[in-house]
């Protein structure tokens, strides 16, 4: 039958997708909720690292640079080799190595091996964009907005959840048993991803740039490196100078490369569209107000009462304060879903931003008691979750889906971004503003309430750039051809709303 043909009733055919995936959300969401404990696992014994490695503190910050850059660089990378070699396939690969590092770190206590271990285990980080790839192409229409709202949020579930029991695991059991848990949720993820998980047909054309991916590693480690060390090297050394420098050269000469490519690891002319430029632009505002939350809020609640407003919370009860602020993420996936269908991504992409702000400016007066930090996680994680929620749809509304897994791996590059942004310059506040109680100097209030000022203030930015984003129609059908190339069924494009400025594509498999 003639593609002609097929166009004319593009419309009347039956999706070919309807019906599938009764799993493979919750499998989905379940893989990225692992990469997250992955991630927040370490947190509640990030201060004893140093005695508990033999090192000294600025030593033992390796083993979490290292997880943030493997990350950095792995997202975009797992993404295209998702649209080249099959999602699932990658997303298998991306778990795998995961639980190698894992292993890795829970049978040692050097610090080099634990480096490399680690930044195994930041590898993960590419399941997040192919997990949301393999949604596009398998689920029916009617469950894609709330189940990619579910899979871009699964990153502040999994960490919300991860804190209270990575605390107590940390308080009663060697802490090495963290590893060993990191590795069998892997183990589980990806037993249940093959069980359950179908392996989309659709690739994309063209073969890996691996001169592109080089260049965009260097690049992103010489860019990410200053700005996680910049405070213990000095913001103005020669270290920290050169390699911001060097960065720039490198990702220029890398961004003129990828242009002359014919199959580039980024279609920089796509990124350069304007929906998917302020997408990612806007994606790292929402990183910055995201992690600011997490830096403040632990160390006020398990700062002791002396200091005259620390809260004097255990460790458990730090982290069962913070965990509303994953859960509200969650629940409000569904929410996302149908605010989106009536007013589109946009629409609730601004208003979760809104209420972002809402929560940052509240708790500038709410730090005084246990439960008004529960109140401002609540209100946070509501409005990151319809913020999070947001941004895959736009990104997928703009870009080929034979592009879809590079085109939020970007996206999720560009919130690792803003959080390596959020947790360096926050850093910085509190350090500069400490004062001293007894033997150490601990952040003040003053730090705090500043954070939370600058959390705000990248907030607003990001809805002046959410502003300009164009207007919004609902998409039209597509055709999707099958994995035997013989044979073409018409299938409605995704619930998400295409940008008026976008070029119509027909996407095809081999």
């Amino acid at each position: 039958m003639r593609r002609t043909t097929n166009e004319q009733h593009a419309g009347k055919l039956p999706d070919p997708r309807r019906g599938r995936g009764g799993g493979v959300v919750p499998v989905l969401a379940f893989a990225g909720i692992t990469v997250a404990v992955m991630q927040t696992l370490l947190v509640p014994v990030i201060k004893d690292l140093p005695s508990l490695l033999g090192t000294d503190p600025a030593n033992a910050t390796w083993v979490m640079t290292a997880t943030l850059l493997a990350g950095a660089v792995a997202t975009p990378i797992m993404g295209r080799l998702g649209d080249l070699n099959g999602k699932r396939r990658m997303l298998l690969a991306s778990l795998a190595v995961m639980v190698v590092g894992s292993l890795i770190c829970a049978s040692t206590d050097d610090l080099v091996v634990m480096i490399v271990g680690r930044a195994l285990q930041g590898f993960a980080m590419g399941a997040i964009p192919l997990g949301i790839g393999i949604m596009r192409d398998v689920l029916p229409r009617e469950k894609l907005g709330s189940a990619m709202a579910l899979m871009s949020s699964s990153i502040g579930v999994g960490g919300g959840l991860a804190l209270p029991a990575a605390a107590i695991v940390a308080q009663h059991a060697d802490w090495h048993a963290l590893f060993l848990a990191s590795a069998g949720l892997g183990v589980l993820a990806m037993t249940l991803t093959v069980l359950v998980v179908p392996e989309p047909p659709l690739r994309a054309p063209g073969r890996f740039d691996l001169v592109g991916a080089l260049g965009l590693s260097l690049g992103l480690v010489c860019l990410l490196l200053p700005v996680t060390k910049g405070s213990d090297w000095g913001w103005t050394s020669p270290l920290t100078l050169g390699l911001i420098a060097a960065s720039l050269v490198i990702l220029v000469l890398w961004g003129l490369f990828e242009l002359r490519s014919s199959a580039p690891l980024v279609d920089l002319r796509t990124s350069a569209r304007r929906e998917v430029l302020l997408t990612n632009l806007v994606s790292i505002m929402v990183g910055v107000a995201f992690y600011a939350v997490s830096l403040v809020l632990p160390q006020l609640l398990q700062l002791p009462t002396s200091t005259g407003y620390g809260l004097g919370q255990s460790m458990v009860v730090a982290g069962l304060c913070v965990a509303p602020l994953g859960l509200t993420m969650m629940f409000v996936a569904p929410l996302y879903a149908r605010l989106s269908a009536r007013r589109g991504p946009k629409t609730t992409l601004i208003l979760g931003m809104l209420i972002i702000a809402v929560g940052y400016g509240a708790g500038l007066g709410l730090m005084s008691a246990a439960w008004q930090t529960v109140v401002i996680a609540v209100v946070l994680g509501a409005g990151i979750g319809l913020a999070y929620s947001s941004l895959p749809a736009l990104i997928i509304g703009a870009v080929d889906a034979s592009e879809t897994g590079a085109a939020n791996g970007l996206n999720t590059l560009m919130r690792s971004i803003g959080t390596s942004l959020s947790s360096a310059v926050i850093g910085m506040v509190l350090a500069n503003t400490a004062v001293r109680t007894g033997p150490v100097d601990v952040p003040s209030m003053e730090g705090f309430r500043t954070s939370f000022m600058i959390a705000t203030g990248a907030v607003l930015i990001g809805l002046v750039l959410a502003a300009f984003l164009p207007a919004q129609r609902k998409a039209r059908p597509v055709l999707l051809a099958s994995s035997a190339g013989d044979a073409l069924a018409a299938a409605e494009s995704v619930p998400v709303a295409v940008p008026v400025s976008a070029p119509e594509r027909r996407t095809s498999a081999p």
